[in-house]
């Protein structure tokens, strides 16, 4: 039996987060870092929005790399009708997670994969639901000041000691709670002739 080719496979993030989920799959990729303005359209929403930026910052990548798949996602969490960024700093967070404790969070992920040699790309939204317990200003606080999740949307870490602000968790892939839903990027990684495992 011929083994199938490999290709070149980029992550199209400076993620941490990201990169740690792509090195469980254990197979070569480069990352390399997208200059994509993230800035939400008027009127966009969630959904779009997401998708819109997985695909851009997948695209991003063609010209240094127009051989590769190239993967591209993108993360954002709504409450009711809210879409949260990453609070930046401590007061930030913590009216955050003031504003979701007891509240259903929706994590939309957006996930591209695209084929720079043929200008195909894949394309879904992977959504994760999260219910936060009722927290109080000193749980937050003790929280905030140990993890220090100022560059996380939703101000946690789920990864970390950020599970235990939750009541529940429901979903396809816990992995889309962190930003790259593994799952889903596998299947069209094996479809598209990369093997894993």
């Amino acid at each position: 039996m011929t083994a199938r080719p490999r290709r070149t496979l980029v992550l199209a993030s400076t993620s941490p987060f990201r990169r740690e989920l792509m090195q469980r799959l254990g197979i070569t990729f480069e990352t390399m870092a997208p200059d994509v303005d993230e800035t939400r359209q008027q009127n966009e929403d969630p959904d779009a929005l997401v998708l819109r930026l997985s695909e851009a910052k997948a695209c991003a990548g063609a010209g240094e790399y127009p051989d590769a798949l190239i993967i591209g996602s993108d993360q954002v969490a709504v409450c009711g009708n809210e879409v949260l960024g990453k609070p930046g700093n401590h007061n930030a967070a913590c009216a955050q997670l003031a504003r979701l404790s007891g509240q259903q969070v929706n994590f939309l992920t957006g996930l591209c994969l695209y084929d720079a040699a043929s200008g195909n790309a894949l394309l879904d939204l992977i959504p994760y639901r999260v219910t936060f317990r009722q927290l109080s200003a000193q749980q937050i606080d003790r929280y905030l000041k140990i993890e220090q999740p100022y560059n996380c949307a939703g101000s946690f870490k789920s990864e970390g000691l950020g599970i235990s602000l939750f009541e529940s968790m429901q979903g396809e892939d816990p992995n889309a709670l962190i930003g790259l839903p593994l799952i889903r990027l596998t299947s069209w990684l094996n479809e598209s002739g990369i093997d894993i495992p």
